[in-house]
């Protein structure tokens, strides 16, 4: 992977991902990423100094598979009209707008390969796909506090959210290091990954 294509691909894609946690909250009621003012293209105000810089800089230079987040946007889910259902919206909705994000992938390398003959628009498309597509697989995995563990949520008592929203908010430091130890020992999924990438690929006519 040319690592300058893959930061020009990997920004938009964490950067919409977490934006669009801001908008769908902020359209049920809850305007504290727009208060913060979360709610920008800009990816200035999105950096994570260990996510966004530190983190895909260790695994580039380490030879390990790189990934990126950026800074969670702020949601307060007691401002949302319907916590227990919204709340399920707004975690979904960056995986979401990475899978489409994925598809227009396809679409610029299409693009960059019949029509525009660029070498580096293709190498853009395919890299601007894949990365869309594994950020939307990663956090759809239903561990707190990726996105997918919205469907968890769904089945913790009301008594007990609290408490849970509070865990959740302090958990990806300890999600990270076990994604390191996957990535560094025990590499268990990296088969199916390889199977993704090349279905990805297989879309390109």
């Amino acid at each position: 992977m040319n690592y300058i294509y893959y930061f020009l691909a990997i920004v938009p894609a964490i950067v919409l991902h977490e934006v669009s946690h801001g908008y769908v909250a902020n359209f049920f009621g809850d305007p504290t990423a727009k208060e913060n003012g979360r709610l920008t293209l800009n990816p200035i105000a999105h950096i994570d100094p260990i996510g966004t810089i530190l983190l895909p800089a260790i695994l580039i230079f380490s030879g390990l598979p790189p990934i990126g987040y950026a800074k969670p946007v702020p949601v307060n889910v007691a401002r949302l009209r319907n916590p227990r259902t919204q709340s399920l919206y707004v975690s979904l909705a960056g995986p979401l707008v990475n899978i489409v994000l994925s598809g227009l992938g396809v679409l610029i390398t299409e693009f960059a390969w019949h029509v525009a003959n660029s070498q580096a628009l293709i190498t853009f498309g395919v890299d601007f796909g894949i990365i869309n597509l594994f950020l939307a697989i990663f956090n759809l995995i239903p561990i707190p506090p990726l996105d997918g563990s919205a469907i968890i949520e769904r089945f913790v008592p009301r008594r007990k959210l609290s408490s849970y929203y509070q865990f959740r908010a302090r958990a990806l430091p300890i999600v990270m290091v076990l994604f390191l130890l996957n990535a560094m020992v025990f590499h268990i999924g990296y088969n199916g990954l390889n199977s993704i990438e090349n279905w990805w690929i297989s879309l390109i006519h």
